[in-house]
Formats: structure tokens, C-alpha cells, sequence
């Protein structure tokens, strides 16, 4: 993928396909995307409604979704606009476009393969063209897509413009396991044209925060995965080395990149907040971008200054920053990092209604949090505004 201009393809109709309209992507110059206007996907819709009935039946779908993710995690597979693309090639465009370091690429496909492993027996499949919209922070999202694969008649991706790499290695990864190419869509396209695929599909999975949550009108056939606001609660007692151990992972893993990463963290005491605020920022301060727990490199522009920015601009008189390294950091091959944060929320906060603090269950693409103390009722309010709630085992 050097030199000449690459153009990943869109894949419709069963066949990938260029486009004159086209998206450059994050990361070396020379690198785009294909995007399909709304007026050639109201065609397509068109087109699948007259072949769906011709379609010969297709089972044995899990054994093929596995050996698709086999296929994705270590196959040489042909990936429209790019050509033949082994693993080691994958996982080096990942990192230079979308910053995703080999070892987080390594888990994130065994989660995906676990996933599928451990799901339900296949459901009964239906007549529905399905939409996954994919986030760009991860792509065990894709996780969706083999759901919808299982039940749907067929199924469309729109990537995330941010990262598309991933979900057009697996259409390439079903095509070479064997799915019909008639019942796969890989649709990237601006972000005002996904109203227009919500318009014209039959059941919808969407990732995005909660600007795009606002904006997407609810229905029955729509599955929207909005911002987790991971929190965890604290006991009264628990030694501050313990909770920082328990904390850690919750904080850190997957780079902080999962709406179930925890953001906020909260005690009973004020001065127990202070302290776990103090371990958590020496643990987040001492983790390596390449360690245990990597960090994933930023490659859009002054991307990692505006996320971390964001944290500080968030901050109300007397909250502080605990973490003592800087906010960004750039390596000595240029690579950009947002390192971790922990913000300590000044006060106790008794009450939890708007206007709410600004940085409670706020979410960043990299490990972030708020750790404060809060009364019972507060502590409550806050767990019921999160999708993931952690409390340590007994």
C-alpha cells in the first residue's frame, strides 16, 4: 500500500467497486476510501428487493462465520483496491492508519472469534436486509455483523471513515469462506448519507456517541449502541492498593477504546477518593505505550491534543488532573499518543441532576477518568445513567 494512490473499493451488487467520490484516511498520504452516494444505494436497495427471492438458501452459516474469522485473523485474502493482503500486512495497515498496535489487533480478533464461539444456537433466519454502522475506535464491533449475518437475508457494513480496513478485510474473510456475494454490502459513505441506509434497510445496528444517538430517530428495528458510561463503585474500606489493582485493568484495557471501560469512579469519602485518585494516576503514569496494557498511536491531526483537551476543558474550579506526565506524547518514530488521565472532582457530590459535571461518564478514545466521592443517592443516580456498572467481587 506505497506508492500510487491506493483506493480501498466499495462492495455491491457482488462485486467491489471504485467510486469517483472518495475519502482519504487517517495515516500516510495516498490512501482512500470508495464512498457510494445515496442515490446508487436507493438502486441497490432496489436490485436486492428483485433477486431476494432467487437466492438459493444458504446454511451451515456459523461453521462459515468461523472459518471467515480464521480466514480474518490469519488468511491471505483478496480485499477490494488493496489486492492480496496476508496477516502481517493487515495488522502493519492497521497500525499505520489507525494507530492499532499488533498486540491489541491480536486479542481483538480472538475476542471476535469468542464471540461467535459462545453465542446461542444460530436463530431461524428471516428475509431482512440488515445495516451494521461501525465505530472507528474498535473493531470487535464487527461482532454485530456476524450476528446480523446469522439471522438476516443479508447484510451491509458502513465503516467508520476513521478505520475502514477492518470490516473490508471481513467481507473479504466471508467472500473466501464462501458466503454468497449477493448477500454482502460494504457501504462507506459521509456521515449525513447514513440516514439514507437507515431509510433503506429493514433492521439497523449503529455505533456512535451521543451526538449521533440524538440524531438517529429511534424504531423497533434499530439497535443503537450509544456511550457506555462505564463507572465503578468503590466499598467503604477497601484498601486503596487493592482498589487500584482491581481498577487498572477496567481503566486501561483495550486502550480504553470500549464503551465498557470505566470512566467514572466513585467513593463514599472524600479523602478515599483522594488517595485511589493518587494510585491510580502513579499505576496509569507507569504504563508504557507498548506494555501490558498498549496505547493506541493517534494518526488524524492535533486528534490526540483535542481529545485530551477536551478532559481539561471539562474541568470545573477546584477539580485537578492527577497524572503527571504530559497530556500527549510524541515518540521518537512521530508516533502520537493521548496518554492516561485521571481527573479528581473537587467536593461530594450529594445530588445528581443538569446541570451534571461535564466529565462524569465522559468518554475518550484512550484511558480516562473521573474519580469523586458522592453520597448514596448520588452514587445511585450515577450507575443509573451507566450501561456497565463494576463493584469488586466479594
Amino acid at each position: 500500500m506505497t506508492g500510487a494512490t491506493t483506493v480501498i473499493s466499495a462492495f455491491r451488487r457482488g462485486e467491489w467497486r471504485t467510486s469517483l467520490d472518495r475519502a482519504p484516511l487517517p495515516g500516510p498520504a495516498g490512501r482512500e476510501l470508495a464512498l457510494v452516494p445515496e442515490i446508487v444505494v436507493d438502486a441497490d436497495r432496489r436490485s436486492w428487493d428483485g433477486a431476494l427471492a432467487g437466492l438459493p438458501l444458504l446454511t451451515g452459516r456459523r461453521e462459515l462465520l468461523l472459518t471467515a474469522l480464521d480466514l480474518f485473523d490469519s488468511g491471505t485474502l483478496t480485499v477490494g483496491g488493496i489486492g492480496e493482503q496476508g496477516p502481517a500486512a493487515f495488522r502493519a495497515a492497521l497500525w499505520e492508519s489507525a494507530g492499532l498496535p499488533g498486540p491489541l489487533v491480536d486479542r481483538w480478533c480472538a475476542m471476535l472469534r469468542d464471540g461467535v464461539l459462545k453465542r446461542d444456537d444460530a436463530p431461524e433466519p428471516d428475509g431482512a436486509l440488515a445495516l451494521v454502522a461501525l465505530p472507528g475506535n474498535t473493531f470487535t464491533c464487527l461482532d454485530a455483523v456476524c450476528d446480523q449475518a446469522e439471522r438476516s437475508a443479508g447484510v451491509w457494513l458502513r465503516p467508520s471513515r476513521r478505520e475502514p480496513l477492518s470490516a473490508a478485510r471481513l467481507v473479504a474473510a466471508l467472500l473466501a469462506a464462501g458466503w454468497p456475494r449477493a448477500r454482502l454490502g460494504f457501504y462507506p459513505g459521509e456521515q449525513r448519507a447514513l440516514h439514507g441506509l437507515l431509510r433503506l434497510t429493514d433492521r439497523h445496528v449503529v455505533y456512535g456517541g451521543a451526538g449521533l444517538a440524538a440524531s438517529v430517530r429511534s424504531s423497533p428495528a434499530l439497535t443503537l449502541h450509544g456511550p457506555g458510561r462505564g463507572c465503578a463503585l468503590v466499598p467503604p474500606g477497601m484498601p486503596t492498593d487493592d482498589a487500584v489493582a482491581w481498577l487498572l485493568p477496567l481503566i486501561a484495557a483495550d486502550s480504553g477504546r470500549f464503551c465498557s471501560n470505566v470512566r467514572t469512579v466513585v467513593c463514599e469519602k472524600p479523602d478515599d477518593a483522594e488517595a485511589l485518585g493518587l494510585g491510580l494516576a502513579a499505576a496509569l503514569d507507569a504504563l508504557l505505550p507498548d506494555g501490558a496494557w498498549p496505547l493506541t498511536a493517534f494518526r488524524e491531526p492535533d486528534a490526540a491534543e483535542s481529545a485530551t483537551r477536551g478532559i481539561r476543558d471539562r474541568l470545573r474550579p477546584g477539580d485537578r488532573i492527577l497524572t503527571r506526565r504530559p497530556p500527549v506524547l510524541r515518540s521518537a518514530t512521530n508516533d502520537v499518543h493521548a496518554m492516561p488521565h485521571i481527573a479528581l472532582l473537587d467536593g461530594h457530590l450529594t445530588v445528581f441532576e443538569p446541570p451534571r459535571h461535564p466529565l462524569i461518564g465522559h468518554e475518550v478514545p484512550f484511558p480516562s477518568a473521573a474519580v469523586l466521592s458522592a453520597s448514596p443517592q448520588a452514587a445511585q443516580a450515577i450507575t443509573a445513567d451507566s450501561l456497565f456498572v463494576y463493584r469488586p467481587a466479594k
